[in-house]
């Protein structure tokens, strides 16, 4: 028993399950996050905006009872743009560009020689660097 314990736990550790699942679960509560903002933030400002209350049931009637129920394919079009705008803008706030280090080094104006970052004077013409 201890040796399938120890396999299980090697399995999680080498094949980053672990980090998988937590992807998943982050994934997962972002998702309510996103659908929360969309649902009752975004969408009752669209639903004042749009004309006509039930436009999501719009169709074209076909013969046979059938019918194009081009309002319900506009509305999950829509739907999926505010989610990728507020996934967009979630994550846009969220994860900030990191700073640039500082370069290590840097080119001498005379020779083209690439000294340290820190050196008053090339190693190669001996000139003197700003």
């Amino acid at each position: 028993m201890k040796k399938q314990i120890r396999g299980f736990q090697e399995f999680l550790l080498k094949q980053n399950a672990l980090a998988l699942a937590v992807g998943v679960v982050i994934g997962a509560a972002v998702g309510r996050v996103v659908s929360g903002i969309v649902d009752d933030v975004i969408m009752p400002i669209v639903g004042i905006a749009l004309p006509g209350g039930e436009w999501r049931n719009a169709a074209i009637a076909l013969p046979r009872g059938n019918s194009i129920k081009y309002g319900d394919l506009l509305g999950r079009f829509l739907d999926f743009f505010i989610v990728a705008l507020v996934v967009y803008v979630v994550t846009k706030a969220i994860l900030e560009k990191p700073v640039a280090p500082p370069p290590d080094t840097k080119t001498c104006p005379q020779c083209l020689e690439v000294v340290p970052a820190t050196a008053r004077r090339c190693r190669a013409c001996a000139s003197q660097l700003v």
